[in-house]
């Protein structure tokens, strides 16, 4: 009889330990895995400068507020997301809220992240959560004497009542343009307090040196589909010359990876407005 027990308790241990390492659905490992390059999730979250850990955050987001380090969105438990609900996923993306209940700086881009699917989101986790978990503490942010925890959170009320919110019209193109890429975040400018000015919205931000490329005239009005397919395909300019810097690095990450329909989609919605 012992012996019996013995069996059945490893039998039991070896199933439970099977479905630990039993990884998510492939088609969800791989929409999310397509989702995460469509948001640009490794150039934010990689101190590549410093040759960082993938995902392991640390890279500096210098702004006119001071400097911001973005955290480690590996599935660390620690120092990571590894202890990350559904809930808290969602919560973190679509509200900024962490899951102790503190509040994220707009640095991050909840606010256009907050039209996101939750099957899409969830996706996202999915893939995050069979990455390779690094143990890094999250450096704490360089900011201006005038930020702290009450004035982000007077920020998210005066901006609910002030700011006209980040959505989509929902096309595909919007999706990606307005909800994953976070276009707005770089080329829409903003007022004195940080807020999107979304009345001129991919209008360029001159504070950040981002081009308009709106439909207009003075944005890309005049490009053809060609030209646009190439630039987010391969980073070329109308002109023969090549995107760098962050532009350079949404190229290598995110657009260059769309699949044609989502490509030929951004630029038709590009196009429109």
């Amino acid at each position: 009889m012992p012996l019996l027990i013995a069996l059945v308790t490893l039998t039991i241990a070896a199933m439970n330990a099977s479905a630990e390492e039993v990884g998510p659905d492939p088609a969800i490992f791989e929409k999310g895995r397509y989702l995460f390059d469509a948001a640009n999730c490794y150039a934010c979250h990689t101190d590549v400068d410093n040759d960082g850990s993938s995902l392991a955050g640390g890279r500096a987001l210098e702004t006119e507020f001071g400097t911001f380090y973005t955290p480690n969105i590996t599935p660390d438990k620690t120092t990571g997301i590894g202890n990350w609900s559904d809930e808290d996923f969602i919560n973190a993306l679509t509200q900024g809220i962490a899951p102790d209940g503190s509040h994220y700086y707009p640095s991050f881009p909840y606010l256009s992240y907050q039209s996101m699917t939750t099957d899409d989101i969830l996706a996202i986790k999915a893939y995050l959560f069979n990455q390779p978990a690094v143990s890094q503490q999250n450096r704490p942010h360089e900011l201006n004497w005038y930020l702290s925890e009450f004035s982000l959170r007077l920020w998210k009320i005066l901006n609910e009542y002030i700011a006209t919110p980040v959505t989509h019209e929902g096309s595909r193109g919007s999706y990606l343009v307005d909800v994953l890429g976070h276009c707005n975040e770089c080329h829409t400018p903003r007022n004195m307090l940080g807020m999107l000015k979304m009345q001129h919205r991919l209008q360029g931000n001159e504070d950040l040196s981002t081009p308009d490329i709106s439909a207009s005239n003075e944005g890309i009005g005049d490009w053809r589909k060609q030209e646009l397919a190439d630039l987010f395909k391969y980073g070329e300019l109308p002109d023969g010359d090549y995107v760098a810097d962050h532009m350079g690095e949404v190229v290598d990450n995110s657009t260059s990876k769309w699949t044609d329909q989502d490509l030929n989609a951004v630029i038709d919605y590009l196009l429109t407005e």
